[in-house]
């Protein structure tokens, strides 16, 4: 047997050989491996920019495909799709307290309005458009002669509002006028403010309803001036409201005023000199209760009055009086369709804070031969209201009432001084559209007189055209 010398494997020699060239490639590698060059910040720089965006592009594409699923047809058919695992959410960065949480509001709102229609009898001219009971006739054909025709815009109103959250509260403005004169511009049209007021939290100032007033009292009536027996005053004031919400606590001091009636003294030369004066602001207040029925609110004012002789003679007119008075409203649902509004208030010396009343302050004879033979007297008065305002659909309103005031006279007051006023109305409302109001209104009016037995009536036979208008800006 011979012995065979084994072939070469070719094969593994060629391994061997690339095996070996590696083994010295990777040694030149790991001797340069072991000396790098620093880079430099601005190749860093480049680096990090391009990792924020190939995350940013991740993002992107994550959204891309959210927004495909939200297409595809089980989207459309209201089926629950989940965002990718990898959509991320930028977190709010949290407020600071300077910075509160909420959203700012401003609103220019307002309305356009004509009134026009028939008065069937007579009044104070200067009242043409309105059905006052002080304004009627004190005596026959005191503004004769009867039956006019009537237009008005004086009625029209313009106003502006924010709210914005602090740190102390929220932040209320209110700014708004209408164009129906009164005292000096009685009769005209022409600009009246009504609202120039701030508030902040739990305080308030500027002019603003008198914190002796409920303004959700007014019934939905069309004729301007509205129910004589309510506290209805606009009044510049500064006020606290500790409590808010559905138990409510509001105290404020208001800018004082308040009329006089001289009576059968008012020819008396001694009385050319007695100026008032007003050392002391009014004090005013109101608690409200409310409820799913609607509310109860209790409100109160004090007051002082002062007088002062400026003659120098022998008879000194100087003196004053305290007034004050209580008020009681309420607003109550009966049903969806029907809610009554209720008010009753009673004083001495606060007419001028009723929506249509005399003098606060009367005169009132002395005892013979008494020094001073008469003196001034705060004027006691009651009113009421009721009034309901029913919805016969979601296109038709209406609302019908009654109010009253009635004054204790003093004795020095003449004969022909106001004693009693009445006051009702009923309309129909339509409204064809949002924001537009067509009405019809039979308005009626009474004044009763103190000691002659003299009364007069009017009667107002109203259309009315209104149309709102109102944007609101959120930023």
């Amino acid at each position: 047997m011979t012995n065979k010398q084994p072939k070469p494997n070719i094969a593994l020699g060629f391994t061997l050989i690339i095996t070996t060239f590696l083994v010295l490639s990777s040694g030149s590698l790991l001797a340069q491996a072991q000396e790098p060059q620093k880079p430099t910040a601005e190749v860093q720089q480049l680096k990090d920019r391009l990792q924020q965006l190939e995350q940013t592009v991740e993002e992107l594409k994550a959204q891309i495909h959210s927004i495909d699923e939200a297409k595809k047809p089980g989207a459309a058919t209201g089926e629950l799709i989940s965002a990718p695992a990898t959509t991320t959410t930028t977190a709010t960065a949290p407020r600071s307290p300077d910075n509160p949480p909420g959203e700012s509001s401003f609103t220019v709102y307002g309305f356009a309005m004509l009134d026009a229609g028939y008065q069937f009898k007579q009044a104070d001219p200067n009242w043409f458009d309105t059905v006052r009971p002080v304004k009627l006739p004190a005596f026959r054909d005191q503004f004769a002669p009867n039956g006019n025709f009537f237009s008005s815009v004086r009625q029209t109103r313009f106003g502006a509002k924010s709210s914005t959250p602090t740190k102390y509260g929220e932040l209320k403005t209110i700014f708004e006028f209408e164009l129906f004169g009164t005292g000096v511009d009685a009769g005209q049209t022409t600009f009246r403010l009504r609202h120039a007021y701030g508030e902040l939290g739990q305080f308030g100032a500027g002019q603003n309803w008198s914190n002796f007033v409920d303004p959700d009292v007014f019934p939905n009536t069309n004729e301007y001036w509205g129910p004589n027996g309510i506290a209805w005053y606009r009044n510049v004031q500064f006020r606290w409201m500790p409590f808010k919400g559905r138990n409510s606590l509001t105290i404020g001091v208001e800018r004082p005023g308040a009329s006089a009636d001289f009576g059968k003294a008012s020819d008396r030369i001694e009385l050319q000199g007695v100026r008032p004066r007003f050392p002391l602001p009014d004090l005013t207040g109101n608690v409200r209760f409310t409820r799913d029925w609607g509310h109860v609110q209790i409100a109160g004012v004090l007051r002082h009055m002062k007088w002062e002789d400026t003659v120098a003679d022998n008879v000194d007119l100087s003196g004053s009086a305290t007034g004050a008075g209580l008020g009681v409203t309420s607003v109550m649902k009966f049903g969806s369709n029907n809610t009554g509004k209720f008010s009753f208030v009673y004083g001495n010396g606060i007419q001028n804070y009723m929506n249509d009343a005399p003098v606060d302050v009367g005169v009132e004879r002395t005892q013979p031969g008494a020094n001073p033979p008469i003196r001034g007297v705060a004027l006691p008065l009651t009113g009421v209201m009721a009034y309901l305002d029913h919805k016969w659909s979601e296109r038709w309103a209406s609302s019908i009432g009654y109010s009253m005031i009635n004054i204790s006279n003093s004795n020095g007051q003449t004969p022909d001084a106001f004693r009693r006023g009445h006051y009702g109305s009923g309309n129909i409302l339509f409204y064809p559209v949002n924001n537009v109001m067509v009405g019809s209104e039979l308005i009626w009016g009474r004044r009763e007189n103190f000691l002659d037995g003299f009364s007069s009536e009017d009667v107002h036979l109203q259309f009315s055209f209104k149309y709102n208008f109102s944007k609101e800006l959120k930023f």
